[in-house]
């Protein structure tokens, strides 16, 4: 038998009669060298990949018999608990369940140039950032790092600083000595031959027999964090995964989990536990899934190492603030996180507010904290929470269907991969507003008449109609139901003001005392739940057979809770109607409105709980139609739902980045920005594209100073072309690719089209 698989086995039988006698000893023999004795002699270590207990397997279901499937992924499912973590220390800060979420940055700034760093550290400090992370490329970083060290302390600041390691196991070990964190990435760090190749394992003891290089270039650095008392966070990427674990896993959550697991269990042979993890992607739907998948295997094999948060190649403006909110959001609605870090195409500085907004909002879930949110939590009837978290799922409601003898498209009024509904205001249709309006929901006009475009709002919901004699007001309702937009009122207002085809809406106590029964005029019901209904109530939407359920949470109870009952009510009674999310806000700045409907709503439709999205104001603040509307797209396309414009996935540099990274994305962003569908990645340096760069069409990499590398998907199609002409050639590349379209022709055809 393979020697390696005798040591899996060894392990499996220790585990097994650990568990067998009831004795709490699992992770005492996963730390077997932890006794004083072997403690005062290195040698008692296990020194060679065939030494080291391993993790059971996965692949050949060890794992499974020996402690059961995956069960909980986080401390509580019906309140919001943070989960119970070890007190890692990183210098003056610590990471862990009983200490404050750390807020932490990386600095753009070339190591390197150690005044400029030293500069730059201090800003982030003076922000309010607790950690800032620094890249380190080679022996001249590696030396820099020590200086800005000194620098900072001789002026006084003592944040701690966290080494970015690729490549390079001597040079880790050599900054070690200078800062109190070293990030390694386990697809590069010692396993980084991303050469694509299709391997094929025969075996599971050919797959493990090359942990062999894995361990002889981490034992150094463990060794050496645990004597300097060093902390490291065992950092996975999605974008680059070693080829070993690709060929083997695939490009997955579970590839993610078990490269890190392997790190892990060199780092535990040491009896060194100073660490942490991340499961970082630019998906966020992917990188929910890992990190809860890992939170999940770390429950049954009973380690409790902190998490740290990240969205990684977020992008800038609302965009990289929403996909970082949908990820990193999500994870703390379930109380995982204990350090956070915002991802954006900006200088570091403006990556605080929304790191810090998102802790602050996920400090105040927590209901042992806070016993507003603990009432919240504790007033959503009870439920059985049925959601698998090791696959993604999205529950489809159920579209319209024109009826004979309809005279408007109710098969138009949703959209089947997530609709976006507007809130609009009476006034807004007045002759004089009417073509502003069309505009601002997204709608093209040819003879002033509007019509569909990729990204118009796919329905309307008025709570006060104009007059049915302002003849203006309705005739520009009349238009936009004509192209098959929805204008959803409640049903007391058509009572009032009758409206022909309009859908009416009642709240779901009053569609089951009137059987649903419409105001004259309405063609379609729609139903509001607010999560105050009991089971029985919530199961006759289907007999009501409504055309849209809008979810509106009651505000004396949970929305995350409060939303999943209903949505596994509708799973238990086969209820297919569209679900939208109807979220009303408060917010006053747009960074807020961005940050909370991404942690607020992105948490629920990661679950693929969802159809779509209807914000509506009820602040003293009130941002354009526009805007809500372009920010529920933003929401959809970064939960991956609906792609009306071109996808960016822009890394936030670092001293890595081989060129202006603001300004080129900025460049490529007008040259491209107008071709929904198409998603394009800008990447400083080759350290995590192309890998980074599987879910892009097309990739531009900088890759040697002055210089760029166009990708089409993993592939290289042209080198060393010199930053000037870049962009130029990025979009000849689309073109070539037969998927660019002219800003002035999409508008020339559209028109046509509407005419």
């Amino acid at each position: 038998m393979d020697a390696t698989m005798v040591h899996v086995s060894s392990f499996a039988l220790a585990t097994a009669l650990a568990l067998a006698t009831n004795v709490d000893a699992f992770v005492g023999h996963r730390s077997f060298a932890s006794s004083s004795s072997t403690r005062q002699h290195m040698s008692a270590y296990p020194t060679a990949a065939e030494d080291i207990l391993w993790t059971p397997s996965i692949k050949t279901g060890e794992r499974d018999e020996l402690l059961g499937p995956i069960s909980k992924y986080c401390e509580d499912l019906y309140s919001v608990s943070r989960r119970q973590t070890r007190t890692v220390t990183c210098g003056p800060i610590k990471f862990g369940s009983e200490h404050p979420i750390v807020r932490q940055t990386m600095a753009t700034t070339d190591t390197a140039n150690v005044e400029a760093s030293i500069d730059q550290i201090m800003r982030c400090a003076d922000k309010g950032f607790d950690l800032v992370r620094i890249t380190v490329q080679g022996k001249r970083e590696a030396n820099a790092a020590a200086k800005i060290r000194e620098g900072l302390f001789k002026k006084g600041y003592d944040i701690p600083l966290c080494a970015d390691m690729h490549f390079q196991p001597v040079v880790a070990q050599l900054v070690a000595d200078a800062v109190e964190k070293i990030r390694i990435n386990p697809g590069n760090f010692a396993d980084g031959r991303k050469d694509f190749e299709e391997k094929v394992y025969e075996s599971e003891a050919e797959y493990v027999k090359e942990r062999e290089y894995l361990v002889e270039a981490m034992l150094p650095l463990v060794q050496k964090c645990k004597d300097l008392n060093r902390c490291m966070r065992i950092g996975t990427n999605h974008g680059s995964l070693s080829s070993r674990v690709l060929s083997y896993y695939g490009d997955t959550p579970r590839g993610m989990v078990e490269s890190a697991i392997e790190f892990a269990d060199i780092c535990r042979s040491q009896d060194f536990h100073n660490f942490v993890f991340s499961m970082k992607a630019s998906n966020p739907l992917v990188m929910v899934q890992s990190y809860r998948l890992l939170a999940s295997e770390m429950y049954r094999l009973g380690w409790d190492y902190p998490l740290h948060l990240g969205v990684t190649e977020a992008g800038e403006g609302e965009d990289g603030r929403m996909k970082s909110a949908v990820g990193i959001g999500t994870l703390l609605a379930d109380g995982l996180g204990d350090t956070v870090r915002v991802s954006l195409t900006e200088d570091p500085e403006f990556e605080y507010e929304p790191c810090n907004r998102l802790c602050e909002m996920a400090e105040a879930r927590v209901a042992a904290k806070n016993p507003e949110a603990a009432a919240r939590q504790s007033a959503v009837r009870n439920y059985v929470d049925t959601r698998d978290i090791t696959t993604y799922a999205r529950r489809v409601g159920t579209l319209p269907t024109k009826k004979e003898g309809e005279k408007v498209d109710v098969d138009k009024f949703l959209n089947p991969n997530g609709s976006v509904l507007s809130t609009i205001d009476p006034k807004m249709l007045s002759e004089g507003n009417a073509p502003y309006l069309y505009k601002e929901l997204g709608f093209k006009t040819a003879v002033g008449m509007p019509f569909k475009d990729i990204a118009t709002s796919d329905s309307l919901f008025i709570r006060n109609l104009p007059p049915a004699d302002d003849s203006n007001a309705r005739t520009a309702l009349r238009r936009m139901m004509e192209v098959g937009t929805g204008v959803i009122v409640p049903a007391e207002e058509l009572e009032k003001n009758k409206l022909e085809n309009a859908v009416a809406l009642m709240s779901l106590t009053e569609a089951i005392e009137t059987d649903g029964k419409l105001p004259e005029g309405a063609i379609r019901l729609a139903v509001e739940i607010d999560g105050s209904e009991d089971d029985e109530a919530i199961a006759k939407v289907k007999d009501l057979d409504p055309l849209i359920v809008l979810i509106a949470i009651d505000d004396e109870l949970s929305q995350l809770h409060a939303s999943r009952r209903i949505f596994e009510i509708f799973k238990a009674n086969e209820i297919s109607v569209p679900a939208i999310h109807h979220y009303k806000t408060a917010a006053s700045n747009t960074d807020d409105i961005a940050l909370e409907l991404g942690t607020k709503v992105g948490s629920l439709l990661t679950d693929g709980n969802g159809d779509g999205i209807l914000i509506e104001q009820d602040g003293e603040t009130k941002f354009s139609v526009e805007f809500l509307r372009n920010l529920g797209f933003s929401l959809l396309q970064g939960c991956r739902m609906r792609n009306t414009k071109t996808e960016f996935v822009s890394c936030p540099s670092c001293g890595r980045t081989l060129f202006d990274l603001q300004e080129t994305t900025a460049q490529i962003q007008e040259a491209t920005g107008h071709l929904p569908g198409v998603t394009v990645a800008v990447m400083g340096c080759i350290v995590n594209g192309p890998g980074e760069m599987a879910d892009a069409d097309f990739g531009y990499v900088g890759t040697l100073p002055g210089k760029v590398d166009l990708y089409y998907g993993k592939e290289v199609v042209r080198k060393n072309i010199p930053n000037e002409e870049a962009v130029d050639a990025l979009v000849e590349l689309i073109k070539s690719y037969g998927m660019w379209k002219d800003k002035e022709e999409a508008e020339e055809i559209e028109q046509a089209v509407a005419a």
